[in-house]
């Protein structure tokens, strides 16, 4: 017996995503004062940094809509569904290993909602992570 993910599931996941997109400005601004940071870089620097933060969160936003407007496709075992599970797990897992590796030796502001925030996204990378492991493999094993 295979043990499929339901459809509603991974649609959630997309939308868990999108939000993380559609956050980032503000915790990289409220949270981690990110562009008082940013200024103090060369120019280049700068707009290197920028560049990346804007990859981060098109790449958020795209996985969510791809995962909400065509979750079967992301499940039907074909190659390209394989390719594009393995990418996005391979994102995710590594957010996440990141996250384990190298955010716990910065201070997250104390404020209550900060903290709260962290243990929510948290626990969104870890279950976007598992949703798309869990795809990845499943895909393999079609």
């Amino acid at each position: 017996m295979t043990i499929q993910i339901p459809n509603w599931l991974i649609i959630l996941g997309g939308c868990g995503q999108i939000f993380t997109a559609l956050i980032y400005p503000y915790i990289r601004h409220n949270v981690f004062d990110w562009y008082n940071d940013v200024k103090q870089l060369k120019p280049l620097n700068q707009e290197i940094t920028k560049t990346y933060g804007r990859y981060i969160q098109g790449l958020n936003f795209s996985f969510g809509l791809i995962a909400i407007l065509i979750p079967t496709d992301l499940k039907n075992g074909t190659h390209l569904a394989i390719a594009l599970t393995g990418l996005i797990a391979a994102y995710w897992v590594g957010k996440v290993a990141t996250q384990i590796a190298y955010y716990p030796m910065y201070d997250i502001p104390q404020k209550t909602i900060f903290k709260i925030g962290s243990y929510f996204m948290n626990t969104l990378f870890v279950t976007f992570a598992i949703i798309y492991t869990w795809l990845f493999i499943l895909n393999i094993c079609h």
